[in-house]
């Protein structure tokens, strides 16, 4: 493990988990000295979204783990979601691609939308003020994906470094009059019939609006302020729930509805080797 800065060795890690995402083909090991340091992180994925053929159109927040935070220095971490990785519900399951001898899990998630672009200077945010950048907040369904079946057990840095372990998005419905619902909301997944998880926007530490306010100062530091429209996947409020192809799952937000989707072999978009 190394926290040196190597732009090249950098290029090399983002230009492999990009090739094999694009390939939807797995990788055997982390494809280079594994980042202990988020700086390093945000650099790998910094350099694969340039690489990557698509559009940021948001980002998802994930919680680092409380043995992880001190080391290093963060509670939360952020990964891209690209325009094609985003699916609306409908009346039948979301079928959402997973690259086979990877990594998949699906993450009942609060989503929200920010209504303005926001000062990109601004690198100090309270809750409140997070909260009037929303226009509207979903329910809906973090796809977790990644070539590197090991993704989740290798910590944090190693999350945030493809692009935060994010596959896509699936987007339900509008949950209207957010502000005074979406704490007390009952959430519960099941997969394949059987309930794996239950929660809510309290099972996040400080709840899911902290994931917003986070995100914005996080933009803003990196060079990438938030703008109008982007999406914020605010943490999974029942757990992550690893899958396979041909599961199927609900996400069940009491009464706000439901989001199904089932897992299929992911296709390659392009094959980099030819």
């Amino acid at each position: 493990m190394t926290a040196a800065t190597d732009p090249a060795a950098d290029l090399a890690v983002a230009q492999a988990f990009v090739d094999h995402r694009l390939a939807a083909r797995a990788l055997p090991d982390y494809p280079g000295a594994t980042p202990d340091a988020l700086s390093r992180s945000y650099a790998i994925q910094d350099q694969a979204i340039a690489l990557f053929p698509d559009q940021v159109v948001g980002w998802k927040v994930g919680g680092v783990p409380p043995a992880q935070q001190a080391v290093l220095g963060a509670h939360r971490v952020a990964g891209a979601i690209f325009a094609a990785n985003v699916w609306t519900a409908g009346g039948q399951p979301t079928d959402l691609p997973a690259i086979e001898g990877g990594f998949a899990a699906v993450e009942a998630e609060f989503i929200a939308r920010i209504g303005a672009d926001v000062d990109p200077n601004r690198t100090d945010w309270t809750l409140a003020d997070a909260a009037d950048q929303i226009d509207a907040v979903f329910i809906g369904v973090e796809l977790a994906g990644s070539p590197l079946s090991s993704i989740n057990d290798l910590g944090s840095a190693v999350v945030a470094s493809d692009f935060g372990n994010n596959g896509g998005l699936v987007m339900g419905p509008e949950l209207t009059d957010w502000r005074a619902r979406m704490e007390t909301i009952e959430v519960e997944t099941l997969i394949n019939g059987q309930s794996v998880g239950r929660g809510g926007s309290a099972s996040l530490a400080g709840g899911a609006l902290e994931s917003v306010r986070f995100l914005l100062e996080h933009g803003a530091r990196r060079g990438r302020p938030l703008t109008a429209g982007t999406l914020i996947s605010t943490g999974a409020v029942t757990g992550v729930h690893r899958v396979d192809i041909g599961d199927e799952s609900v996400c069940r937000f009491a009464g706000a509805g439901e989001v199904r989707c089932r897992m299929v072999k992911a296709r390659p978009q392009h094959d980099p080797r030819g």
